[in-house]
């Protein structure tokens, strides 16, 4: 190559708008060459999220080949397969926009210092987040621990300007890239993948069409429709934010604008960007969020941690005698995403009515969604089970009989979802019987539950009398 390179090294951040360590790459002057690594992290991931980042990953190669550039596909370890790129091709700088969760924070620590060790200019860039979780701070100096505050904190700050899709310098020639269809990343869906690909938006042109659609049609009523459960009430973005396919500046932009529009959803969409800034300030400050009890004394507590049992068996394939929850859980595996309300709900019956630990609905969500993010699937988890920060008081036990009243009041939710108490039976309730596992032996022929495994009155006095009886 005539000129030395540098490589844009992508992750979650699968789009040509507002990506601040591509425009860094660009105005460099220097050829740009992206390449996206199936490395150590991606191995850690569940079914479903491995292979959504993989569709993310293909989506912008596209992209980037319309813009007149490429995707350089490679799988390793992230630092291996860095140098032998800068090897092949001359290259003197590496970008990448910086992500925040523990596995992540170590790779790139670790390809950070090992390249500048090298004599390569390895630079990480803000884009994933609206704020850095550093530059939030108390008026003592230190992190915010509950969402309120952190919130007014804020509001009133300028994230800074979206940023245009730069011209993207080609380099001479091309490395080799490999073809991410031999990396099998939908393996571990297996027959799920067919059925769940229709309820996906992937790429950056299909997200900017979300948001544009909920700005037009969805966002005034946002506040109150978000819990109706029947309603298609909420933005979807999750999906999209999850991988970067669109910036959660240009949303929150998008936000401000409804708001001086006088859209009076406004302002809960704007809360619900910042709660996801939110929960990677704590993942930030507070690594081990992710993996074990925020609140430390919680440790103690007699959680069933056996997914062996057979209450556990139940809840993930939806066969609690529960309407609302195995709605919810079947609603998970047909698209890939579940209701915001839906999943407070199924959390708070595994945590407190089958006092079953955290951590099982943590990994198992993270194996089901499509949307997964480390943070808010922790933050969430804990919120739910009363383990967390600024968490939802542990005394406090969601009567699910009561809210399938309240948010799917005339039963079309459940009936959507659910087979065997529906007649007829509706395509979207049948065709969970084609995306599970065939081992489970379910068919939408079966009877459905007669009795809840936990009723919700006992299991709340289950819950409450543990609580009082806890060691701390």
């Amino acid at each position: 190559m005539s000129q030395a390179p540098v490589l844009y090294w992508t992750r979650r951040d699968f789009r040509l708008s507002d990506n601040p360590a591509l425009v860094a790459a660009c105005e460099s002057g220097a050829p740009v060459i992206p390449v996206f690594i199936c490395d150590e992290v991606v191995a850690t991931h569940g079914a479903a999220p491995k292979w959504r980042l993989g569709l993310g990953a293909e989506a912008f190669g596209e992209a980037l080949s319309d813009a007149g550039s490429r995707l350089v596909f490679r799988r390793g370890k992230a630092l291996d397969v860095l140098r032998a790129l800068i090897e092949e091709t001359g290259a003197v700088a590496v970008h990448w926009n910086r992500l925040y969760d523990p596995d992540s924070r170590t790779r790139d620590e670790a390809v950070k210092s090992a390249l500048k060790a090298d004599g390569i200019a390895a630079v990480s860039h803000a884009g994933h987040i609206l704020f850095e979780p550093w530059t939030v701070e108390t008026g003592s100096g230190g992190f915010y621990k509950v969402y309120t505050p952190f919130w007014k904190a804020v509001r009133g700050r300028d994230p800074g300007a979206v940023l245009p899709p730069p011209d993207i310098p080609a380099p001479q020639s091309w490395p080799e890239s490999d073809d991410p269809a031999d990396w099998a990343l939908a393996s571990d869906m297996r027959r799920g993948a067919e059925i769940v690909r229709p309820y996906l938006a992937v790429g950056e042109e299909a997200a900017r069409g979300r948001l544009g659609a909920f700005m037009a049609n969805g966002i005034d009523a946002y506040a109150e429709a978000r819990d109706d459960l029947a309603k298609d009430g909420t933005s979807h973005l999750s999906e999209n934010l999850t991988y970067g396919e669109i910036s959660a500046r240009a949303c929150w932009w998008a936000g401000q604008r409804a708001m001086d529009e006088g859209k009076t959803g406004a302002e809960t969409f704007l809360k619900e960007l910042v709660w996801r800034d939110f929960a990677y300030h704590l993942v930030y400050h507070t690594p081990r969020i992710t993996s074990g009890n925020w609140r430390e004394e919680w440790d103690a507590f007699p959680w069933n941690e056996d997914e062996r049992k057979a209450e556990v068996k139940a809840w993930k394939q939806g066969r609690t005698g529960m309407q609302i929850v195995d709605a919810a859980m079947r609603e998970m595996y047909v698209t890939g995403r579940m209701h915001n309300r839906a999943r407070m709900l199924v959390a708070s019956y595994l945590t407190k009515h089958l006092m079953c630990h955290w951590k099982i609905g943590l990994d198992w969500f993270e194996d089901c969604l499509v949307d997964w993010d480390p943070a808010s699937n922790a933050m969430g988890w804990q919120w739910s089970a009363g383990s967390g920060p600024d968490a939802t008081p542990y005394f406090r036990v969601f009567n699910p009989v009561t809210q399938a009243e309240k948010f799917d009041k005339h039963g079309r939710y459940r009936r959507r979802w659910l087979a065997e108490t529906s007649n007829p039976a509706t395509d979207t309730a049948k065709s969970y019987f084609d995306a599970i596992p065939e081992s489970w032996g379910m068919s939408a022929s079966d009877d459905y539950p007669s009795e809840p495994i936990m009723s919700a009155s006992e299991g709340r006095k289950r819950a409450l009398d543990a609580y009082e009886n806890r060691d701390f």
